[in-house]
């Protein structure tokens, strides 16, 4: 089924401002719809007949207007018009922006978001855990903006360092693969075996798996010293 022209959002969203006292005109300059009511900054709304990097242009350049800029698209249906609703919701938190939906079976105009000045809430959580895998990780051994399987991370150095020494000393105690490596969580490490490489061969005691000797050599030129 073909998409709604961008004109048919024009009559439910110039009715949804006219009822909070706005007068309201289409296309005027560059802007779609805009609003006016008394001494107040007008509102502007841009439409487009779905989300788009050109709809959200369209909106900062009107933010030289006004503040008080909305998107307005259509409302869809089903889990992938509510995912992609909520991520431009964030998107148009973080523009400033504020978001209109038109329901086009009756004209029903839902307001999501408010236009406002966007201020992120700082996550010391997440700036710890960033700080200490910096902290943690040995040299630089990834390229920025590869791929996120099989990136070197701390934990992935630790895993290689555990796996080096068993693959030159054969099957070994936790214990001693820890001190041996400086790596304190060796057994843990070991006995949780989250990528494959380690099997357990007795209480404490573990060995290489044929996975984990493949993996070695592959990253050879890429072990941290011990």
């Amino acid at each position: 089924m073909s998409k709604p022209p961008e004109t048919a959002l024009y009559p439910p969203v110039k009715t949804f401002l006219e009822a909070q006292g706005y007068e309201v005109k289409a296309e005027v300059g560059a802007a779609d719809v805009m609003a006016c009511r008394a001494e107040e900054d007008p509102v502007i709304v841009e439409l487009k007949t779905g989300f788009s990097l050109s709809l959200f242009h369209q909106g900062i350049d009107r933010q030289a207007v006004t503040d008080l800029v909305y998107i307005a698209v259509p409302r869809g249906a089903g889990a992938r018009f509510a995912k992609a609703l909520s991520d431009n919701k964030a998107l148009c938190r973080r523009l400033g922006l504020g978001l209109l939906t038109v329901r086009l079976s009756d004209g029903l105009v839902e307001p999501h978001l408010d236009p406002a000045p966007y201020r992120p809430r700082p996550s010391k959580q997440r700036k710890q855990r960033l700080l200490r895998e910096f902290a943690r990780r040995v040299g630089d051994p990834n390229t920025g903006g590869a791929t996120r399987v099989g990136l070197i991370t701390a934990y992935r150095q630790d895993a290689l360092l555990c796996a080096g020494f068993l693959a030159d000393n054969g099957a070994s105690k936790g214990a001693v693969v820890a001190r041996a490596t400086g790596v304190a969580r060796a057994t843990r490490m070991m006995a949780d075996d989250h990528y494959g490489w380690f099997e357990r061969i007795a209480t404490g005691v573990y060995d290489l798996t044929p996975l984990g000797r493949t993996t070695l050599a592959a990253y050879a030129d890429q072990m941290p010293d011990p």
